[in-house]
This record gives C-alpha cells, sequence and structure tokens, in this order.
C-alpha cells in the first residue's frame, strides 16, 4: 500500500499571516514598476549572446510562472523575448533551500520587475491570485515532481501521489481557470502524465477549451548536451501551439571544453577507476565525464562525443543536504582529472552565462538539478511566440 505524508510539514499558516501576507502583497504591488530599458523596442536584444543579459521590449509579452524554482524556465521566456511579471517559488518541505533560491530568482529577474512571491501555490490560489494580471500571455507550471521521479519512487516506502501533490494540481487548475493565459506550458517527469494531479490540470484545460498538445521528450533532441526526459504540454485557446522542432544533439565535451583547464584538479575514486578502466578495456581513450555519487542503473560514465546523463539535484547534496565538494569528474587521455564546476553543470543544463548562481553548492545544484533547462525553454517560447504573434486576441 502506499504510504502519504502529512500535508504540511510545518505549522499551519494563521488568518493573520495570511492576511499579513496578502497585505505585503499589495503593498509590494504598488511599489512594483515594470523596468523599460529603452524606447521602441519590438525585440529581444541579446539573444545570440549569453553572456550579456537580455534587453525586453517595454511592451513584451507577460508571463507568470508557478513552482519557478531558480528560474530555469524564466531565463529561456527571456532569451525569447518574453517578461516574466510573477513567479511563486515556496516548498515548505524545505523552507530554508527554497528561501535561499527565491533570493537567487530575486537577484536575477528583479530588474525586470519580475516579483518573486515566497508562498505555496495552494496559498496564492486560496488568496484569489491577488494582483496577478488576467490573461497573460504565458502561465507555465512546474510542479514538484520527487514523488512521481524514477528515483525516489525505486526507493523502499517512497513515492506516491500525496495530499500536497493533488492540492498543487487543483491549485494550477484554478489558476487556469481564473488567469485565463493565452499559452499554458507544463514541464514535469515522465511518471506525471499517469498521475491523477496530471489529470486534474488536463481537465481544467479541456473545460476551458484549450487546445492541449504533450510529449515526453529527450531534452538532448533539441540541443541539450545532456539526455534528459522530461514530460512537456503546451496548451492554448483559438489557435495551436506545437513542440519546437529537433536539434543536432550536442557533445558535453564541445559544450564545456573551453572550461575544463579552469576546474579544480581531482582524483577518482576506486568505482570511478574501475568505470574508467572497465570503458578503455573495450574502446580507445577519449574524454569521460564520470559521476562520483548516485547508484543509478546507467553507467557512471560518459564519453566527451555523446550528451552528459540526466543532471540531479542530488549529485550536489548528501544525504543530510549538506555541500558536496566534488560531483562529477572528467578523465583526460592524457590522464588529468578534473572536478566538473558548477559553472560547467550550469552550461550542461543549458543556462546562460549571465545567469548567477549563489556561492553555496547545494543551492546551486538544486537549482540546476531542479531547472526546466533554458536553452529548450527559449526553443519552447520562440515557438509558441511565432504563433501567437499572428493570432487574434
Amino acid at each position: 500500500m502506499t504510504k502519504t505524508v502529512p500535508s504540511h510539514t510545518l505549522p499551519p499558516r494563521t488568518l493573520q499571516q495570511l492576511l499579513a501576507t496578502k497585505e505585503d502583497i499589495i503593498a509590494f504591488i504598488k511599489k512594483a514598476k515594470i523596468k523599460k530599458p529603452s524606447p521602441k523596442l519590438d525585440v529581444c536584444k541579446n539573444f545570440d549572446n549569453t553572456k550579456l543579459k537580455p534587453v525586453l521590449a517595454d511592451d513584451a509579452p507577460q508571463a507568470v510562472v508557478l513552482f519557478a524554482g531558480g528560474g530555469g524556465i524564466e531565463a529561456g521566456m527571456m532569451q525569447a523575448g518574453i517578461r516574466p511579471v510573477i513567479a511563486v517559488e515556496f516548498d515548505p518541505t524545505k523552507p530554508d533551500l527554497s528561501r535561499a533560491i527565491a533570493q537567487t530568482h530575486h537577484r536575477n529577474f528583479s530588474e525586470y520587475g519580475c516579483r518573486i512571491i515566497q508562498l505555496t501555490v495552494q496559498e496564492v490560489a486560496r488568496l484569489g491570485f491577488l494582483g496577478f494580471p488576467r490573461r497573460p500571455d504565458y502561465l507555465h507550471a512546474s510542479p514538484v515532481c520527487a514523488n512521481f521521479s524514477q528515483a525516489h519512487t525505486a526507493k523502499a516506502g517512497k513515492g506516491g501521489e500525496t495530499p500536497d501533490d493533488l492540492t498543487a494540481a487543483i491549485a494550477v487548475a484554478e489558476a487556469i481557470r481564473q488567469l485565463q493565459p493565452r499559452v499554458f506550458t507544463l514541464e514535469n517527469v515522465p511518471r506525471y502524465q499517469n498521475s491523477q494531479s496530471f489529470s486534474i490540470i488536463l481537465s481544467a484545460l479541456e473545460q476551458d477549451g484549450y487546445s492541449v498538445t504533450y510529449s515526453v521528450v529527450n531534452m538532448a533532441d533539441f540541443g541539450l548536451p545532456q539526455a534528459r526526459r522530461r514530460l512537456v504540454l503546451v496548451a492554448s485557446r483559438g489557435f495551436h501551439v506545437a513542440l519546437p522542432t529537433h536539434r543536432k544533439p550536442i557533445e558535453w565535451y564541445k559544450a564545456i571544453a573551453h572550461l575544463i583547464p579552469t576546474m579544480p584538479d581531482s582524483q577518482l575514486l576506486p568505482k570511478q577507476q574501475q568505470a574508467l578502466e572497465k570503458f578503455l578495456a573495450g574502446n580507445a581513450p577519449t574524454p569521460l565525464l564520470i559521476e562520483r555519487v548516485g547508484g543509478r542503473k546507467l553507467p557512471k560514465y560518459k564519453p566527451g562525443s555523446h550528451p552528459a546523463n540526466t543532471i540531479l539535484r542530488s549529485h550536489f547534496t548528501d544525504h543530510k543536504g549538506c555541500n558536496r565538494s566534488k560531483f562529477a569528474d572528467i578523465w583526460l587521455p592524457d590522464g588529468t582529472v578534473k572536478s566538473l564546476s558548477i559553472e560547467g553543470a550550469a552550461k550542461l543544463q543549458g543556462f546562460p552565462d549571465w545567469y548567477e548562481f549563489p556561492n553555496e553548492t547545494a543551492t546551486a545544484g538544486s537549482i540546476i538539478g531542479y531547472s526546466v533547462p533554458p536553452s529548450f525553454a527559449a526553443q519552447l517560447f520562440m515557438s509558441a511566440q511565432s504563433i501567437l504573434k499572428g493570432a487574434k486576441v
């Protein structure tokens, strides 16, 4: 029988606390002003140069993001010329980590007028989505996926849909009904498509007349230098938005070769050395990315001519949630061993160079492991934008 967990691991918020939060949101909304970088812009600037932050048009399409994390989806939106205006990020099961992630989100996106709301999506729904724009161009949701991930459900006694998962889905459905976005997108692990939570969201979209497309995709097929299978949904009303077209996979070594000389030296652990010897027994020497942690069934190494294995949050933290000093190593044919840096992991996850990560490995790694790859998000929303611009309001 599937075990469930309590719907809240923190004490329930009192009415007074909720009202204070409501007042804070109202005050923030009154103060907030959308930054206008320069006049008469009608396209996103600096799209191709990811070292420079995008400059958005004054009238750029607006987006709301639920379960925002560190803003991977927002980074992709901005590369596509879309302005995120509200992002909701709070996980009561990991409050300290969630606050640290929200602070990083604020540091990266506040200058664009994006407001980060540190409440659960369920709480925001109970407040009636106060201050949220009605009929935004985009609404995105990436509900917490831990209970649906293969790694989590493989552990004895773990996994299974919980009351929190269901109330989160109900809140997303309510956001669709109340906000009425022109385009709704969702990303999650593949198993999410078999859940009651996903059915709740699909039902809300169907009832409101949205055309829905969803599929499990490998993001390596969209130019990400990492094999990462995810469920992606796109819904629109009055016009059809499809998933972007495939791109040629990128080799992990080519994606980060320029960073390797600056990475710290390392030494292989015994199991890594065994994996290396097993590979060399039947293959010519080539750069290898070798994991230091994790018990996945896939090989611990990836040759340089392949996309990397899926990057997981667990690579960056131990069982107590503390920083790992090392999480993966790079072996080169001349015998050099380098420790994969946060910068390198971020590049494999498709983050633009302008994104500022925190110094704490656990926080930075959580942002990377949790995020929708920004490079994929940029393609998804550029594809949507090409349709949206020609659609009737």
